[in-house]
């Protein structure tokens, strides 16, 4: 790992030239403070030319108002004391009463131990700050510099809605030099750096400041711009009856096959045309991480949104949709409450995990919850059935106030061959039973469970697409 970059030097490199103004002034430390503990912080302001360990003020990064809280580690490792904690709460609470968006980039061993208590508890109203930052609708992303661990990384480290780690970056709780003197051996190595906990879901990308700074960028103008040009579209040409391809009651079947056929497109292909700024998110943010629920950040048809896709492609490939893949979801859901953001799903999965790991693991719980969650979403909420859509994982993601089908697309309470098992003990009705549920997507838009179907024309059940995008249009940014 490269030598930590002081505050100054990190500023510089994240927001726009000459745009930082410091919101600092001068530290009161600790009346009790000891005589060696003061000769402490005065050798440290030489040594790192910062007056405390956090460094916070206005900015801009891409021309967009931000705060930033920077760690100072040449000053005592960034450790946090009372006058440190005061700081950046001070900090906080002005960008919440200003409405701005705040980058934090902690680099620091924690609380420090030279005022013991006092400072180990303000943690807990960093914390406070946080919370009511985001609930105020306003972005609240960290950036973890090497190193960020102890009482730092358990706070203001740790409540980003968009988390990046430095490459290599020792991330953690414990500090390994802790852990050593209390239990004799080296925690292992790997466990606490940055592309683990990518790896696991913990952090959203393994990114320099350089990348940082354009990632932000991009980030908070979703956030601060969320409708561009969603008004005036053309009347939609989309509606009640399929033109010539898939779809329609008598072929309901033919659908089922074709959403079942290898080489369909899956989401990547779709959000290829219809998400040209997309910032995705790793991860459940526990612990967690599955390839199969795709979340992110994106502009769809002119308008800012969380977007939340089933990646059948992924699904193929082995990775069945389980619990973690449902808590990205609800994660998603989470963000998109805090940031005032509408939702558009995209339904497409073969069905959930069937297993005793997914059992144990709340399936059927993690389910409730995000139809719970989507229901209740307060701003706008558009579902796209994009191809299969089998159980309780499709179901999950399906109730939007508006949803749109592509012409050859289905929603089912079991595969069709499972619930032929059930209704004529064998598997080989499927088709006529898909026909009698009425599952496919013609079905659903007479029952109104599908506000609009997208005809295919011909084989390609991508040519759907673009009157799909149209549609999201009308209905995302109302």
């Amino acid at each position: 790992m490269s030598t930590v970059l002081s505050a100054g030097d990190y500023i510089a490199a994240l927001v726009d030239e000459g745009s930082f103004e410091s919101w600092d002034t001068e530290p009161k430390q600790p009346a009790e403070a000891s005589a060696d503990y003061l000769a402490e912080l005065t050798a440290a302001a030489l040594h790192s030319g910062a007056d405390e360990a956090v460094v916070t003020g206005a900015a801009r990064i891409g021309g967009r108002p931000v705060v930033v809280l920077v760690s100072e580690f040449g000053f005592l490792g960034g450790s946090i004391g009372v006058a440190a904690a005061e700081r950046l709460v001070t900090a906080i609470t002005r960008a919440t009463a200003l409405g701005r968006p705040i980058v934090a980039a902690p680099a620091s061993g924690g609380t420090r131990m030279q005022e013991g208590t006092p400072a180990f508890v303000r943690m807990a109203a960093i914390a406070a700050a946080i919370r009511a930052h985001k609930d105020a609708g306003l972005l609240y992303a960290a950036h973890l510099r090497h190193p960020t661990t102890g009482g730092t990384m358990a706070s203001w480290g740790g409540l980003g809605q968009v988390t990046w780690a430095e490459p290599g970056a020792l991330t953690g709780f414990l500090g390994p030099k802790v852990y050593r003197g209390l239990h004799g051996v080296d925690f292992p190595r790997e466990v606490q750096r940055a592309e683990n906990l990518h790896r696991v879901g913990l952090v959203d990308r393994v990114a320099a400041v350089g990348e940082v700074r354009w990632e932000v960028s991009m980030l908070i103008d979703l956030v601060a711009s969320p409708v561009r040009r969603c008004a005036g579209l053309p009347p939609t040409s989309v509606g009640e009856e399929p033109v010539a391809g898939l779809g329609g009651a008598g072929d309901v079947w033919a659908s089922v096959s074709a959403t079942r056929a290898p080489q369909r497109p899956a989401l990547a292909e779709f959000l290829a045309v219809a998400a040209p700024e997309f910032l995705p998110l790793n991860g459940t943010g526990a612990g967690e991480q599955e390839s199969s629920v795709v979340v992110a950040l994106a502009r769809v048809a002119g308008a800012s949104c969380v977007l939340i896709g089933q990646d059948r492609a992924a699904q193929a490939a082995g990775v069945r949709l389980g619990p973690a893949g449902l808590r990205q979801a609800r994660r998603g859901l989470r963000l998109a409450r805090e940031l005032r953001l509408p939702v558009l799903t995209v339904v497409d999965t073969p069905g959930a995990d069937l297993s005793r790991e997914a059992e144990e693991g709340g399936l059927a719980f993690e389910i409730a919850r995000c139809l719970e969650e989507l229901t209740t979403h307060p701003h706008p909420t558009v579902c796209v059935l994009l191809g299969e859509g089998t159980g309780g994982a499709a179901l999950a993601l399906f109730p939007a106030r508006h949803v749109i089908a592509t012409g050859c697309s289905w929603l089912s309470p079991l595969p069709p061959e499972g619930a032929s098992l059930i209704r004529y003990g064998v598997a080989d009705r499927a088709a006529e039973l898909a026909r009698t549920q009425r599952i496919g997507a013609y079905d659903l838009n007479a029952t109104g469970d599908v506000h609009v179907v997208a005809p295919v024309v011909g084989p390609d059940v991508s040519s759907a697409y673009p009157a799909v995008v149209e549609e999201i249009g009308r209905h995302l940014a109302r």
